[in-house]
C-alpha cells in the first residue's frame, strides 16, 4: 500500500502538468485592483481572464496564473477598479448626434447659460463667429428654465432681438419643448391662428399672439420639418457624411462614460437609417439597441420584426417606444394634481396633458405585445403612469401582455406609493432618471410638485423593498450620458442646494451599480451575455480610478472612467 502511495505521489506533478497543458490560455489577464463582479456569490475577485472577447475565468490570481501562455497579456490594474461595462437603459444617441452642430445652451453644472441674457449673448456671439447667411436657420439646444435665474422660457420677442432674418429655434433641456423666433415661424409655416396639434401646444401671449413656445408634438413636428428642409451636402468619395461624423462623436462621448451598450430611444425620422448606415459601415464600437417610435413608424412597423433581439453588426431592434406625456421640469408631464406653480399662461388647476387616449394606447400596445415584442413607455406624471398601468394591466388580464416581455416604464418621476404594488403585480420594469434628484430636485420641491410629491420621485428604495428589479438611466441628451451622476443621486438623494430630498428612497451603492449593469442587461433580455463578470459572458468592462463601494458616497460624482473595453478591446482610454 505504501508503494502505491509513493507511486501516486510521484505521478501527481505529471498530472498537474498535464492539466495545465490542457488549460486554455487567455488573451488578457486583469489583476492588481478591485474587481467587482455584480455576482452575489462572488462579489469581488482577484483576477479576470479573457479570451476571444469573452470571460473564461473569474477568481483568485493564483488560479488565474494557470491561464498564462506565451501570448497572454497581463494587465496590472495598479489599484484601479474593474467592473462590468455600464449599460445605457434609456438614452437617445441619434438625438445627441443631431445636436452636435447645435449651439450649446446648457446651464451649470454642464454649461454656462444660466439666464436669458446669457442665452442671447451665447447665440449672438456664435452667430457673429459663424457668419452664416442672413436667412440660414440657427439651432440652439439645452436651455433650462428650471435653472436659469428668471425661471421662465425665453420668448419669440427675445429671440427676435438676436435676429429678425435668421430663423432661430432653441430646444429645452428636456427635449419636450422649444422656442422659435418670428422668422422660424414663417419658415415652418406656423400661422398666428394655428390650432394646437394633437398631443401638442402653441404658447400664446395674453392677446392670443404666438409667443414662440412649442410644446410636445408641436415641437417635435417643427424639428422633423426643419430637419427635412436643411440642406445635406453630399460627402466626397471615401468621406463620411456629416451625420455619420456627428454620430461617431456622440458614440465616443458614450464610451467616455463607460458604456458598452448604448440605447437609442424613440428613433424616428432619419434616425433608423443613420443607425443602419453606421452599422453597415462597421462604425459601431459598442452595441446599440434602438426603439423606434411606434406612432412615427406605424405604417411599416412590421418591417422591424425580423431584427427583433438580434444583433447585426452591433445593432439590435429592441422593441417600440411610446411617449405618453411630457417633462416634469418643463411642466408638460401629465399629473392628477395641479403643478405647485403653473407655467406661464396656465391657470392654477393646470395638470399637463396626455399624448394618447386610453383607446389609442391600448390598440397600439395590443399590436406590439400580440406580436411578442416589448415596449418602452415614457411616463413622467402620475396620470401617465396610471394610464400605462391601466392599459398594460388590461392587456395582461386578456393574456396579451406577459411579464417575460419586460416592458419598461421610462422615468416614472411623479410616482406615487400605490404605484409600487401595481408595477410588481403587472410585471413591468421601472427605469428611473435618478439624476433628477440632483439636477432638478430643488425645482421639483419649490415649483413643480411641492415637498411631499417631490420626495417620492425616482423611488428606488420602495421598488427594492417590494422586490422589483429596476434600472437607472441618463436620458442623454437631456443630460450628458453620465450614469455615475445617476448612481450618486440614487445613493445620496442630494439636490444642488444640498438638501436631502426623500431620504427614505436612498439606496446602497451596490444596488445603484446593479441598476446600470446586471439589471439593465435583464431589461434588454441580455443577462446571459452581459451585466456581470462571469465565465461565458462578453468581456464588456470599465476601469474606474476609484472603487465606488469604498469611497465616501458623497464623492461618487468625482469618479473618472479611465478605460472602456468592449469584448476585450479598449474602445476608450482617458489621457
Amino acid at each position: 500500500m505504501g508503494s502505491i502511495k509513493r507511486y501516486l505521489f510521484l505521478l501527481l506533478p505529471l498530472f498537474v502538468f498535464a492539466c495545465k497543458s490542457n488549460q486554455p490560455k487567455g488573451d488578457l489577464i486583469y489583476f492588481g485592483g478591485d474587481i467587482i463582479t455584480m455576482e452575489d456569490k462572488f462579489p469581488q475577485v482577484e483576477a479576470l481572464v479573457l479570451k476571444d472577447g469573452k470571460i473564461i475565468f473569474v477568481g483568485s490570481q493564483q488560479k488565474a496564473n494557470a491561464y498564462i501562455g506565451d501570448n497572454t497579456q497581463q494587465i496590472d490594474l495598479k489599484g484601479k477598479t474593474l467592473l462590468p461595462g455600464f449599460i445605457d437603459a434609456h438614452g437617445h444617441i441619434t438625438s445627441r448626434a443631431g445636436m452636435e452642430q447645435a449651439i450649446d445652451l446648457s446651464p451649470s453644472p454642464y454649461g454656462t447659460v444660466n439666464s436669458i441674457p446669457d442665452l442671447q449673448k451665447t447665440l449672438t456671439t456664435v452667430i457673429q463667429q459663424m457668419k452664416p447667411g442672413s436667412s440660414v436657420p440657427i439651432l440652439g439646444n439645452g436651455y433650462d428654465d428650471a435653472i436659469m435665474v428668471e425661471h421662465r422660457h425665453p420668448t419669440r420677442v427675445e429671440l427676435d432681438a438676436i435676429s429678425t432674418t435668421n430663423p432661430i429655434i432653441v430646444i429645452h433641456a428636456s427635449g419636450h419643448a422649444s422656442v422659435v423666433n418670428s422668422a422660424m415661424l414663417t419658415l415652418l409655416g406656423i400661422a398666428e391662428n394655428a390650432k394646437d396639434p394633437e398631443g401638442g401646444h402653441y404658447g400664446r401671449t395674453s392677446d392670443h399672439r404666438l409667443n414662440g413656445k412649442l410644446e410636445e408634438n408641436a415641437s417635435f413636428a417643427a424639428l422633423v420639418k426643419l430637419t427635412e428642409m436643411m440642406p445635406k451636402p453630399e460627402p466626397t468619395k471615401n468621406e463620411l457624411s456629416q451625420s455619420l461624423k456627428d454620430f461617431i462623436k456622440a458614440q465616443d462621448e458614450w464610451l467616455s462614460y463607460g458604456q458598452t451598450t448604448i440605447c437609442d430611444g424613440r428613433s424616428m425620422g432619419v434616425s433608423v437609417g443613420l443607425l443602419k448606415e453606421a452599422a453597415a459601415k462597421n462604425l459601431l464600437k459598442a452595441d446599440v439597441v434602438y426603439f423606434p417610435d411606434f406612432e412615427a413608424n406605424k405604417a411599416d412597423w412590421e418591417s422591424f420584426k425580423p431584427n427583433y433581439m438580434k444583433y447585426e453588426k452591433r445593432l439590435k431592434f429592441g422593441g417600440f417606444k411610446f411617449s405618453d406625456d411630457g417633462s416634469p421640469q418643463g411642466k408638460t408631464a401629465w399629473l392628477t394634481q395641479p403643478y405647485l406653480i403653473p407655467p406661464e399662461g396656465q391657470s392654477a388647476d393646470y395638470m399637463g396633458f396626455p399624448i394618447f387616449s386610453d383607446e389609442t394606447l391600448y390598440n397600439d400596445l395590443k399590436t406590439v405585445f400580440s406580436n411578442h415584442l416589448t415596449a418602452q413607455l415614457h411616463v413622467n406624471g402620475d396620470a401617465a403612469i396610471d394610464q400605462a398601468l391601466r392599459v398594460i394591466g388590461r392587456l395582461k388580464e386578456e393574456g396579451i401582455y406577459k411579464p417575460e416581455l419586460r416592458a419598461t416604464l421610462i422615468h416614472v418621476q411623479n410616482s406615487r406609493p400605490d404605484h409600487i404594488a401595481k408595477i410588481k403585480e403587472i410585471g413591468v420594469i421601472p427605469s428611473y432618471f435618478s439624476a433628477h434628484v440632483y439636477l432638478w430636485g430643488d425645482w421639483h420641491y419649490q415649483s413643480v410638485f411641492g415637498p411631499k410629491r417631490a420626495a417620492f420621485i425616482s423611488p428606488a428604495q420602495s421598488a427594492k423593498k417590494a422586490g422589483i428589479l429596476f434600472t437607472i438611466h441618463h436620458d442623454s441628451p437631456v443630460t450628458p450620458p453620465d450614469l455615475l451622476t445617476g448612481v450618486y443621486a440614487a445613493v445620496n438623494r442630494t439636490t444642488r442646494s444640498g438638501m436631502v430630498l426623500g431620504p427614505n428612497e436612498r439606496i446602497d451603492v451596490i444596488d445603484a451599480l446593479k441598476a446600470i449593469t446586471i439589471n439593465a442587461a435583464y431589461q434588454y433580455q441580455e443577462e446571459n451575455d452581459k451585466g456581470s463578470l462571469k465565465e461565458g459572458k462578453l468581456a464588456d468592462l470599465v476601469v474606474l480610478n476609484k472603487n465606488p463601494l469604498t469611497i465616501d458616497p458623497k464623492k461618487l460624482r468625482e469618479i473618472k472612467v479611465l478605460e472602456t473595453i468592449k469584448e476585450g478591446k479598449v474602445v476608450f482610454k482617458r489621457d
